[in-house]
């Protein structure tokens, strides 16, 4: 009988009632099964720990400090694995990713190298521009400027042994990409990071959704976090990326309501 891998998935998770009876479902119907599956409830204000207490092999661990990079670290704190894998809780994974992650692993070559994908993001109007364009940003770009990829929160799997090496000196304050910035520490810890585009997973661009205000606030992350570690590249990723994003950003909400609107007409032709 095969041995599978101790692969813990971690799933931080704040006021996502509406999403992650999805997630979870797919997570459970992977053809290798996670070790174990660990949501963290990050003082949400629904009932997120409850639909997930629902679930029968899934841990629910409670994190009162608001913030991804605090759920997060609980999370990952709290895994019991060889191997640490990240989603959000409005992704849906692809039935065969938990096997994909298990044969990237069990490469020796890979035992010190975090593994990330990107993602195909669910109801935006040209799809594979945004896609594309993403992966562009947020994988090549990256590489530009600092020399490696990104880690995806939405998409990613480590061996624990990064976590126990690097997990204090992360940062925590808000105003960052977490995921870059584990990303940078990983990297300064001797590992590698490997950029997979075999295997998007299905997420929302829930960002575009907000204000304009909150979009643009959101935006400068990437470049405060690069400038945070000493990358004089921050200037340049503010031009490649956070302007010319905030000014697409009206066509694909232009899109996205256009879209929704079509889907209404239709629905009541279908009655």
């Amino acid at each position: 009988m095969h041995k599978h891998l101790r692969i813990s998935l971690v799933i931080p998770a704040y006021n996502e009632e509406a999403n992650l009876a999805d997630c979870l479902e797919a997570a459970l119907a992977q053809t290798v099964p996670f070790y174990e599956i660990i949501v963290v409830d990050n003082a949400s204000t629904d009932a997120t720990a409850q639909v997930a207490a629902r679930y029968r092999g899934v841990r629910v661990v409670h994190e009162s400090r608001r913030g991804i990079a605090h759920a997060r670290n609980a999370g990952f704190n709290a895994a019991r694995g060889d191997y640490i894998a990240r989603i959000d809780a409005d992704t849906q994974l692809p039935i065969g990713w938990a096997a994909h992650i298990e044969a990237f692993y069990t490469d020796p070559i890979n035992t010190q190298t975090a593994w990330t994908g990107s993602g195909a993001f669910m109801g935006v109007p040209l799809a594979r521009l945004v896609n594309f364009t993403y992966r562009t940003l947020a994988f090549h770009s990256n590489r530009l400027l600092i020399g490696h990829p990104t880690i995806w929160g939405s998409n990613m799997a480590f061996p624990a042994a990064m976590w126990q090496k690097v997990g204090r000196h992360t940062c925590v304050q808000r105003g960052i990409h977490e995921d870059l910035d584990l990303a940078i520490h990983a990297v300064q810890a001797d590992m590698t990071v490997y950029f997979d585009k075999t295997m998007p997973v299905p997420a929302r661009l829930r960002r575009i959704e907000g204000s304009r205000a909150q979009l643009w606030d959101y935006l400068q992350w990437w470049p405060r976090t690069l400038k945070q570690h000493g990358y004089a590249s921050w200037r340049i990723c503010w031009l490649i990326g956070v302007l010319p994003l905030y000014l697409a950003t009206p066509v694909l909400n232009l899109g996205s309501a256009l879209k929704r609107g079509t889907a209404q007409v239709l629905s009541a032709f279908e009655v």
